[in-house]
């Protein structure tokens, strides 16, 4: 099931109606029952984040948080001492800036 989908259907179980038909829910159903709505809130909520997370996660270039090869740093090193900026570097190693930076701060390359 999509995380888009379960958020749909968790928030209108949370607001007491039928994910399926609309209709709002009998008073003694479990679904009005102030814990049970409490525990659907803050199942939302987490469903919420982890939506965001994945988020932030797709538009990352493809080797963010993946370890570096010995090979990446060498040409990482040769790439910036021949004068290419960061943002190339990136570009072409499927890093974020930060990343080209930071290993680059941790190489003793820069400083800051």
């Amino acid at each position: 099931m999509e995380l888009k989908r379960a958020i749909e259907i968790v928030q209108h179980l949370a607001d007491g109606v039928n994910p399926y038909t609309g209709e709002v829910m009998e008073p003694d159903s479990i679904f009005q029952n102030p814990e049970t709505v409490r525990a659907l809130f803050t199942a939302l909520e987490q469903l919420k984040k982890t939506e965001s997370r994945n988020a932030r996660f797709e538009n990352l270039p493809g080797q963010s948080g993946k370890p570096w090869s010995a090979e990446e740093v060498a040409a990482l090193v040769e790439e910036f001492d021949a004068g290419m900026d960061v943002a190339s570097i990136a570009l072409k190693h499927g890093r974020t800036n930060w990343a080209i930076q930071a290993r680059l701060l941790k190489l003793n390359k820069i400083h800051v």
